[in-house]
């Protein structure tokens, strides 16, 4: 029975698999960094029975403005797109008899039916479409729980003293690559990936990396009411 019942998913599963998705993303909340693609299944759509974490050969995948598509296989990046417009995916591992030779098609699909059937019915496979916000994330905020140290010098008078500094403010960031952005923060992720999720990583850094670029300022004899002035040297010393 259970060599029937695989038989009968594996035959079920790549035929229902055959019709083309069109995976799509609605327009991203400014706290959302990452989101899985959905595959449009409308009342008026036959292909209700599909399998998920699959894409056919020839499925097509809207890309808007902001937003850069990404198509993972097996935990692999394999396709990346950031024009605005619809991808279509015909590079696919998965066939589907509507796209490309239906001779070719049909072969590709029987032989997908036979792996599958190793697979006790099942895919076997995990394809995933993600959408990354490219659109610059504004209005972050930021400030230190404690005072940080400050030594004011000015050799023209003689003067050595340390004082204690705290800051507040704003700061924005994008993804700029979003390849290195999947490969190494977010992965895999089920659903979303917000920006509370890195945004107390960046903060930390931020004021790991503050003492020593107040270090540098000191070094230039700047006074403390003279930081906001010299944004542009405070920037640089943060990044040496």
């Amino acid at each position: 029975m259970g060599l029937i019942k695989a038989g009968i998913g594996a035959l079920g599963g790549t035929l229902a698999d055959q019709w083309k998705e069109f995976f799509y993303c609605e327009a991203m909340d400014k706290e959302v960094m990452v989101t899985k693609g959905q595959k449009r299944v409308s009342g008026r759509s036959s292909n209700t029975k599909g399998s998920d974490n699959i894409i056919s050969n020839g499925s097509g995948i809207a890309v808007a403005d902001g937003q850069c598509m990404i198509i993972v296989e097996q935990g692999k990046i394999v396709e990346v797109c950031a024009e605005p417009g619809e991808f279509t995916y015909d590079a696919s591992t998965e066939p589907s008899i509507f796209a490309g030779s239906l001779g070719e098609s049909i072969i590709a699909t029987f032989r997908t039916i036979g792996k599958r059937f190793t697979y006790g019915g099942d895919t076997g496979k995990d394809q995933r479409v993600y959408y990354f916000n490219t659109k610059e994330l504004i209005d972050n905020k930021f400030g230190t729980p404690n005072p940080i140290p400050f030594r004011v010098v000015d050799s023209k008078i003689g003067l050595d003293v340390d004082v204690s500094v705290r800051c507040s403010g704003v700061y924005s960031y994008k993804i700029a690559d979003p390849l290195l952005f999947y490969t190494n923060v977010c992965g895999n992720v089920e659903q979303e990936y917000t920006r509370d999720e890195l945004d107390g990583q960046l903060k930390t850094e931020f004021i790991s990396a503050l003492q020593p670029a107040f270090g540098k300022l000191s070094e230039l004899e700047l006074r403390p009411n003279q930081i906001v002035s010299h944004n542009t040297e405070l920037g640089g010393t943060q990044r040496t």
